[in-house]
Parts: structure tokens; C-alpha cells; sequence
């Protein structure tokens, strides 16, 4: 039910007014100066305030004000006894919703009343729609308790609120844009548009376009003037993924934006101007395409102001049962099926496994074993093969040796080398010991 406050120091009219408007179906309570309002405001959850232009403590127009700026949400009508042009004006620029003169209230209050209220119910859906937005891309709503997923997490959070470029690093699937999204939505721009651009996703030609826009007769179909990315964002957040996919060239337009605010729509003479915040992802190691000249090195330490490396899925197994039930979650309910648990030998073929797709690849597993699943919990015989035979051979090895902690560690070290194709180097970094460690436990366990 519509709560409605009707204000005015006359006990009559006020009474009055609020039968009328209680007839319709609205709850209405009553105050009889500013401050006895303001008092109702601060304990009822009010939707609208009909209100008298001339109070014993105050201005009804000047009330309008303070109630808007501590309440935007509320809709308020002012009443007066005598029309006034200029304190009607003043009234709609302090946010009334409008400003009608006694004695013709009785034909348009309660049609005006209804206006009111259906412009509140948007105001409360479209908070209603921010909020659980924000939720969405909070950084509460990041899975992981490994240390490794913290860490990142807390950086995420400290450069949040400024408006430093920030490179997010990592595998593909690691959950980049989950990030930069978390990022934008704990910032000062987070009621500004967040646009995300894949730069691997066009031609050179389109990604040009997309980004900067053109003008009209730029080339053949141009018929219009368009806005790019860029522009749409203004005073948002451009969220460039895979950014070492980017040309040479347009790397230099990138720049200029970085540098100046300022850009050329593709077939303009003019420049644009734009304040945006830029985050960029990548899965490539910018530095050896520095080297190799793939990558301007002025771009890089523009955009890498703060750099954020996110863990893959592998150095972080303590998240997967976490990461693997909250996936749960998601497709049971998009399939509305009843499953509320996960096997163990399901979950421990899960944490055997490599996952180079990361968590992107962890969620496509899950989906899968949702639609094959008919009983409530998720077995083992709904994995993909693959998964089936890694838990099964890890099955045998502790069979084998169960209590012996050094057999254990061989086995472990064999199958790092092995994902890593024989590399000792980047063997020993995933293992997290030294590099002559490394040997020296090769020679004892006679690894070949």
C-alpha cells in the first residue's frame, strides 16, 4: 500500500484531505508544521507528501528541497491557497512534483496522487535494478578463499576508487571481465555505462569503428554519424579484453585517448572529446610481445598503471568445490532440476584435473553434468571421459602408495612435468620450490 504524508497547520483541511485520499485505497498520515514532517519522513517509508506552500516553521517550496535532497526517491505536490507563478517555479526547480492551487485539489489531487505514485514504483524498480547490478559485479560476489584469489581481490579493491588504468593479467577463462566489472561497480563511475570490447573479436577496419565511431560518408553505407565505444562511455569505463590482440595503429589511437582525452571518428577532421577510464585484459605476456615488436612499450606502461595478475584455476584448487557448487546452483535452477550436492569422487576428479579452460572450462563441466544428472546429487559418470580417467589413475596411485609421502611427491612432480610438456623451469615455478630443487628431486625419484 502507498504511504502518502499530507502537511498543513490547518487541522481541517488536513483531515479532510486525508479522507479523501484514504477512500482511494492509500494509508495516509498527517503532520502539522516542517519539522513534524520531517520527523515522519525519518520514521515511515513515505511515497508521496502533499504539502501546504505556507507553513508556521517553514516554506512549503523551500521544504521541497531539503525532503528531495535527503529523499529523492519521494514525490512531493505543494499546495497554496493563492497561485503564485514564481513560487510554483521555484517549487518544480527544488524537485516537486507539482504545484496546484486550493479548491481545485478536489478534481486534481487524487488523479495527480496516482501520477505521483506511479513515478515513485519506477524510481524503486530502477534502485531495485542498480542494486542488484551492483550485487551482481560486486567483489563479494567473487568466489575463492585461496590466498592467492585474496590477494587479488584486495588490490582489485584499493585501486577501485581512483581512476588509474589498471592491466589485468592471466590464462583465458581466469575471470578478467568478472574483475573489471567488480572494479568499475566499486568506483566513483559505477553509475556510468561499463562497455567491454573482446579486441581479438574484429578486423582491424571494424575494431577501428567500434571503438571510435565514424563519420557519415566515411566509407560506403555510412549514412550516419555514429558514436564508437569510446563515446558511449563517457564518463564510464571501457573494458578493452584481450588488448595484445590490438594493431600497431590503432595501439597510437589508444595512446592518444591515454594521453589526451582525445580522438578521430574514423573519416573525421575534428577530435572528440571523452573522459573514460580504461581497464584492459590480457592472456599474453606483453613484455615478450614488447620484444618482439607486436606492442607499443609507451602503450603498455600507460595502461599497466596497476597490474593485477588472477590466478589460474590449477594454483587455486582449494576454490574449485566452491566455485563447483555455486555452478550447481546457477544450471539446477536454469534447468530446474533438484540436485543439492556433489560426489566425492566427483570432486576430487575436478581438483585432479589441469583445467587450462580454467574456471570458464569448470563451468561448462558443470553445465554438462546438470543435463545428465537424474537424481540429486552429481556422480563421477557425469564427467566428460577425460576427467573419468584422470580420477581413476589417481585412484590406483594411493592404492599403491598410500602412507609413502616420497612416492606421493614423485607422482606429483611427474604430472606437473608432464602438463608442462618437460618444462623445468616452469615446473619448478608451479611447484613453487627452487629450480635446483627441482633436479635434485629428479635424480632421487629417478624421473625420466
Amino acid at each position: 500500500m502507498n504511504k502518502v504524508l499530507v502537511i498543513d497547520d490547518e487541522e481541517k483541511i488536513r483531515t479532510l484531505l486525508s479522507k479523501i485520499i484514504s477512500l482511494e485505497g492509500f494509508e495516509v498520515l498527517q503532520a502539522g508544521d516542517a519539522k513534524k514532517g520531517m520527523q515522519k519522513l525519518e520514521t515511515t517509508d513515505i511515497d508521496v507528501v502533499i504539502c501546504d506552500v505556507k507553513l508556521p516553521d517553514n516554506s512549503g517550496v523551500e521544504l521541497s528541497k531539503i525532503i528531495k535532497e535527503k529523499y529523492p526517491a519521494i514525490e512531493i505536490i505543494l499546495l497554496t491557497a493563492y497561485g503564485n507563478i514564481p513560487d510554483g517555479v521555484q517549487a518544480i526547480k527544488n524537485g516537486a512534483f507539482d504545484y496546484i492551487t486550493k479548491g481545485d485539489d478536489n478534481n486534481k489531487i487524487i488523479p495527480l496522487l496516482y501520477k505521483a505514485t506511479e513515478k515513485v514504483l519506477l524510481a524503486k524498480r530502477v534502485l531495485q535494478l542498480e542494486k542488484q547490478l551492483g550485487d551482481k559485479h560486486s567483489f563479494d560476489n567473487i568466489i575463492g578463499k585461496s590466498k592467492i584469489t585474496k590477494a587479488a581481490i584486495d588490490i582489485a579493491k584499493k585501486v577501485a576508487v581512483s581512476d588509474a588504468t589498471v592491466l589485468l593479467t592471466g590464462e583465458t577463462g581466469t575471470g578478467k571481465e568478472v574483475f573489471a566489472q567488480a572494479i568499475h561497480n566499486a568506483g566513483n563511475r559505477r553509475k556510468q555505462n561499463f562497455i567491454a570490447v573482446n579486441c581479438s573479436a574484429f578486423s582491424k577496419e571494424l575494431l577501428e569503428n567500434e571503438l571510435f565511431g565514424h563519420k557519415a560518408g566515411a566509407f560506403t553505407g555510412a549514412i550516419n554519424d555514429t558514436k564508437g565505444i569510446f563515446e558511449e562511455a563517457n564518463n564510464g569505463t571501457v573494458f578493452l579484453d584481450e588488448i595484445g590482440e590490438m594493431p600497431l595503429d590503432l595501439q597510437a589511437k589508444l595512446l592518444r585517448v591515454l594521453e589526451t582525452g582525445e580522438f578521430l571518428k574514423v573519416g573525421d577532421s575534428r577530435t572528440t572529446k571523452i573522459n573514460v577510464r580504461i581497464i584492459a585484459a590480457t592472456n599474453r605476456d606483453l613484455q615478450k610481445e614488447i620484444e618482439a615488436g607486436n606492442f607499443r612499450e609507451d602503450l603498455f606502461y600507460r595502461i599497466a598503471v596497476f597490474q593485477i595478475a588472477l590466478p589460474a584455476l590449477r594454483e587455486r584448487v582449494i576454490d574449485i568445490e566452491e566455485l563447483a557448487l555455486y555452478f550447481l546452483h546457477v544450471f539446477a535452477n536454469k534447468t530446474k532440476k533438484i540436485i543439492t550436492s556433489i560426489s566425492k569422487s566427483y570432486l576430487e576428479a575436478l581438483k585432479q584435473h589441469t583445467w587450462k579452460g580454467n574456471i570458464r572450462e569448470l563451468k561448462n563441466v558443470i553445465e554438462r553434468s546438470v543435463i545428465l544428472t537424474d537424481n540429486t546429487e552429481l556422480a563421477i559418470d557425469s564427467l566428460p571421459v577425460e576427467l573419468q580417467k584422470i580420477n581413476a589413475n589417481s585412484s590406483k596411485e594411493k592404492t599403491l602408495s598410500a602412507f609413502d609421502l616420497a612416492s606421493a611427491e614423485k607422482i606429483h612432480i611427474q604430472k606437473v612435468l608432464n602438463y608442462t610438456n618437460g618444462n623445468k623451469t616452469e615446473t619448478a615455478r608451479l611447484l613453487n620450490i627452487a629450480l635446483t630443487t627441482l633436479y635434485r628431486k629428479i635424480d632421487d625419484y629417478h624421473i625420466s
